[in-house]
């Protein structure tokens, strides 16, 4: 059978369909960035949430305290359930706990759609964040645990696109419906929010549960099956399925533990927990939460040309930066250099952007500028930042603890976007600080901070697989030589593999007679007809 790192593309397709489906979850998420901005900057909806302003551009405004909870709550719930994925996936599993998820985003879609009571905006809000960040942090836990190393940061990049796809058309729609008069402006936008949640639930019905998650509770047989159905048949998956073991009894026989607090009792698991966290975070430390959220009300308030148009083209390039990130990240790829420039480049372009905006605000050369300047930053985020930190996120926790730990970098990777998104409003609103691009001053320095950890501490696990990174942190191996460490496991799988084969063959040859007289004597017919001749 042929190996699986030199199979082409196609053959894995299977394995590709399944993860691009699940890769398909944060959809609606990036619907909701690029809905629940515009929103705020259409008459309809302010109609119903807001107030008249005469000194707004549009006549019409919204206080920030509601500005905070409607952007914030959805943030939050996604942080509350983030936070609970080691108990979901312990107990209920990744697909089960997607499908639940599904459920959440009808109710609170339905409820978004039909109240007219700002509680009610706020509860939809509340309930929609809880099942998004089910579905963002157990989708990624799939793919992560299903897709080949070698293409498990093209699968992430895909996930990425998805958000960005739902931005873009997002921001579409709201341009297009901002022009209708009354609730039909926003609730039209809204309806798009159940599509994809609708192709998961009856899509996952098509496709295995991760085997590593089967064969971490013990059900061996169906971990088989899952790993069977999820690479091509011309694979012998023994390697794979050994290796996958291995690395479990190893975790285990070193800590045994599985739980919250395990996440921090030895240096081992502190260091994977820290790295998770931090590799999420970097999301929330590059701004863009005050890039994407506040977009459209940013632009409209700035007084920056049609700020709808804007978002459109700013979304659209985003989306772009994507798809070119995803020609280049099974080769190239690399983790670490891809976030420190990244984050360098978007720090830069913030700092710039605050500065130019402090010496010319409000003119027509400067609304070009903070134009301009914001599609180098989503060139960068999207490109460079967002898709490499959910990796990383996924891909450094071990499968003992990795529901435990990547839900928890989710859960603090969500709370710092709504730290971002619940304070934003009192630095650009007129009503308040009325900074507009001058936030740029907070998060500069963040962006260059986080830059330079990751170059001391962050390690590079490009073309590893889940098991070889085990391997890695359980040496202690220090992040700098992570790239070039030449690891044993497979050695060891294969030793294991030989041994079993070797058995095999033992336990056959005893069993086979060798001899004519060894074949007549251990066949029941031959001595039976034997002692017949001789009575």
């Amino acid at each position: 059978m042929a190996p699986q790192q030199e199979l082409p593309f196609r053959a894995h397709w299977k394995c590709l369909l399944a993860c691009t489906l699940i890769s398909m979850s944060p959809f609606q998420y990036g619907v909701d960035f690029g809905i629940i901005g515009g929103l705020q900057a259409m008459i309809g909806f302010l109609e119903v949430f807001g107030e008249k302003d005469p000194s707004s551009p549009i006549g019409w405004n919204i206080s920030s305290g509601k500005q905070q909870l409607i952007s914030s709550l959805m943030t939050l719930g996604a942080f509350i359930a983030s936070g609970t994925a080691g108990f979901t996936a312990a107990y209920i599993g990744r697909k089960p706990s997607l499908w639940v998820a599904c459920v959440g985003i009808f109710v609170s879609t339905a409820v978004m759609q039909t109240t007219s009571s700002i509680g009610g905006l706020y509860a939809g809000r509340l309930i929609i964040g809880l099942a998004n960040g089910l579905l963002m942090t157990h989708s990624q836990l799939y793919i992560q645990e299903c897709i080949p190393a070698k293409y498990r940061g093209l699968s992430i990049s895909v996930f990425q696109y998805w958000t960005s796809i739902g931005t873009l058309i997002g921001t579409i729609v709201d341009n297009f419906t901002s022009k209708i008069d009354g609730r039909r402006s926003y609730t039209l936008p809204l309806g798009i929010v159940y599509i994809v949640p609708g192709l998961l639930t009856f899509g996952m019905l098509l496709i295995p549960e991760s085997p590593r998650w089967l064969l971490e509770r013990g059900k061996v047989d169906k971990a088989r099956k899952s790993l069977r159905w999820l690479r091509p048949k011309s694979v012998n998956i023994e390697e794979e399925f050994v290796e996958m073991q291995l690395a479990l009894e190893s975790e285990r026989s070193l800590h045994s533990g599985i739980g919250f607090w395990d996440l921090f009792a030895n240096p081992i698991d502190r260091r994977r927990t820290m790295l998770s966290v931090i590799g999420i975070t970097t999301q929330a430390a590059s701004g863009a939460m005050f890039m994407i959220a506040y977009g459209t009300y940013f632009f409209e308030m700035a007084n920056i040309g049609n700020a709808f148009e804007n978002s459109c083209i700013l979304t659209a390039i985003g989306v772009v930066a994507i798809i070119l990130n995803s020609l280049v990240v099974t080769k190239i790829g690399r983790r670490r250099v891809f976030l420190i420039v990244g984050l360098t480049i978007c720090g830069v372009v913030q700092l710039i952007m605050a500065a130019v905006y402090t010496v010319h605000p409000g003119t027509v050369s400067t609304g070009r500028a903070v134009v301009g300047l914001s599609i180098i930053y989503i060139v960068a985020y999207n490109g460079m930042i967002s898709s490499y930190a959910w990796l990383s996120g996924g891909e450094l926790p071990c499968q003992r603890l990795r529901s435990y730990t990547f839900g928890l970098a989710a859960a603090v990777g969500f709370l710092g976007a709504w730290l971002a998104t619940f304070t934003a409003p009192y630095f650009i609103n007129p009503d308040s600080l009325n900074w507009g691009p001058k936030y740029g001053y907070i998060w500069a320095p963040s962006c260059f901070v986080t830059a330079i950890w990751l170059w001391f501490f962050f390690p590079e696990v490009k073309g590893r697989t889940l098991e070889e990174i085990d391997e890695l942190f359980e040496a202690r191996i220090p992040a700098r030589k992570f790239r070039t460490y030449e690891t044993a496991r497979r050695g060891v799988v294969q030793a294991k593999l030989e041994l079993d084969e070797k058995s095999t063959v033992e336990r056959i040859e005893h069993i086979e007679p060798k001899t004519t007289a060894e074949k007549v004597w251990t066949d029941p017919k031959a001595v039976a007809e034997t002692a017949v001749n001789i009575a």
